[in-house]
Order: structure tokens, then sequence, then C-alpha cells
């Protein structure tokens, strides 16, 4: 349905209108490329729900992680979650959605696009980046770039089932209110913490368009535009929020309840239409440690060899 090439993000281009993109489950992403020794950042392919299918030119280890989009390797399942070599001819399909909504398909050396303005993410709303700035298309031809660690090195790792995450359809999200909950009336803010919301089929990698009980406001949804950052629950005239995913635009000019915490964005990206979500309210504060625990443990499974990977 939709495959694009992503890594973590275009940094530092909002201010000229561009859109961060990158992947929409960084963490995903991330593990992917740790479990074959690639940078963090390298580029992936961010698949949707099904649909990609792609045959190997040249030996190379791959790995794939995210929602579980039934990959299949020669018509075979393939494991994920783990490295497996692939070789010339090997067709890798992804056949149909089993949980989640985007799985990472990762290839050692990562896959090697041009680099614009700093990133090889795929901004469909600008066009840039990825292959022409668009979504990948049968016929397209891809590279890996040069493995930063050899093969024999990175065969048969995978990740402690443990630390494998699981996809449910309904998902509680924390929250920090802000910066205009000041817009909206008491009644409004209990609707929207206590509420639960069904991702509405319009959704994409812009946002999830949700449907559910109104948010009411105090004087209306208008305010001066202004840039909108990564998880922004916006609420428009009609009530029903928005969040605002990595393809979000650059700026926005509707209220602003809260925004979904850095540790749970995650579990947004893997909300498909149907799926529900309910908001919980956490302090800044909490959202920091919990932020600073997450990348304790990232930093804690970089290091090969650790309880959390096996070979």
């Amino acid at each position: 349905m939709l495959t694009t090439v992503q890594d973590l993000g275009r940094r530092g281009y909002q201010k000229y209108g561009l859109a961060v993109s990158g992947a929409a489950d960084a963490h995903a992403h991330r593990m992917a490329n740790l479990l074959l020794g690639n940078p963090v950042d390298a580029a992936t392919l961010e698949v949707t729900l099904m649909g990609l299918k792609v045959r190997v030119l040249k030996p190379a280890v791959i790995a794939i992680t995210g929602g579980d989009l039934d990959p299949r390797l020669n018509g075979q399942p393939l494991p994920m979650w783990s490295t497996v070599p692939v070789h010339p001819g090997d067709v890798i399909h992804f056949s149909g959605c089993k949980s989640g909504c985007r799985a990472y398909l990762a290839v050692s050396g990562g896959i090697d696009v041009p680099v614009v303005l700093g990133s090889r993410s795929t901004d469909l709303l600008g066009g840039i980046g990825g292959v022409a700035g668009r979504k990948l298309e049968k016929g397209d031809l891809l590279f890996a770039g040069p493995a930063r660690v050899p093969a024999d090195k990175v065969l048969r790792r995978r990740l402690h089932p443990d630390w494998v995450p699981q996809y449910p359809r309904q998902v509680e999200v924390r929250v920090v209110l802000g910066p205009q909950e000041g817009a909206f009336t008491p009644d409004g803010i209990a609707t929207f913490l206590s509420s639960e919301y069904t991702v509405s089929t319009t959704s994409d990698r812009m946002g999830l368009r949700l449907m559910g009980p109104t948010v009411g406001h105090k004087h209306g949804a208008d305010i001066l535009s202004e840039g909108l950052f990564m998880g922004a629950v916006q609420v428009p005239q009609n009530g029903q929020p928005i969040v605002f995913l990595v393809g979000r635009q650059s700026v926005g000019g509707y209220t602003k309840i809260a925004g979904v915490i850095t540790v749970d964005m995650p579990w947004l990206a893997q909300l498909k239409p149907g799926d529900t979500i309910r908001f919980r309210q956490v302090t800044v504060a909490e959202a920091h440690r919990l932020l600073r625990e997450y990348e304790r443990f990232f930093a804690a499974i970089k290091v090969w060899g650790s309880s959390h990977l096996s070979a």
C-alpha cells in the first residue's frame, strides 16, 4: 500500500516549511539497525500494512521489525526481530497485516539513497528524499551501503523475546497538557482524558484523525499559526482530536490540547483504522524520567553480548 525509505528524519528545516519525516516508529527502526550493526539512523524501508515484494540481487543480511505484516522469504515465514541472510533470487514479500501497522526492513549497510538536506528520509509532502521523493514503485532498484559489521558477525542475532513489543489494537498513551489547554472548557479537558477514540480511515503518516466524544472549546479553535511538534494533539472546530506524526506539516492554526510523550509515540505509529486510543495525563518531569529510562535501556542493549541480544 505504501513503502518509503526512511531514516530518523530531516532535522532543522521545519522553519523553512519542510516536514521532519523519518520512521513513524523510531523504536522499531532503531532496533532493526541495531541488530545489523548499522548506525541507528541508517535508512530502512517502512512498509505499511501489506503488499511490498522485493527480489534480492546480491547476498545480504536483513532484519525486519515493527508490526507483523506476515513477512515471507520465498513463500516461507520469515522470522522478525532477528537477522536473516538472503541470497540472489530470493523474494521477500509482506503478505498481510497480523498486528500493528508498519514494519521496517533493514539491510546491512543501510539503504543507500542520496542524502537531501541531511537525511535520506522520504518527505511525501515536499517530494524530496528517498527515491525521487515518492513511495516505492514496481521496478525501483535499491542499493545497500557498505556494511559496518561483517556478515558473519551479525548472523543469527535476535532481540530477546522479553523485549519484542506487542501491538494491541487498544492503547493508552500518556500526554502532557498544553500548550493551549486554557482554550478548552474543563468539561472538554475531562472528556479528552476520559474517553476512548477510534482511529479514522483518513489517518496517515501525517497524523491520526480520531473519532469520538467532542472536546469542547471556550471560544473557538482558531489561533495564530505556529510550529507543530511531534505528538501534538490538535483539536479543530469539530472537536475531534488529530495526533500529529512524523509526516506532519510544519505549522498549524488550531488549538493543541496536549502532546503525546516521546516514549509512547511508537504505539501511535502502529495503530491502524478501527483501533482505539485513550489518553492519560502525566507531568513534564515524568515524561523526562521515562525518556531517560528508555535511552538508558537502548544504550544497554547496544552493547553486543548483553542479555537482551543473542547469537
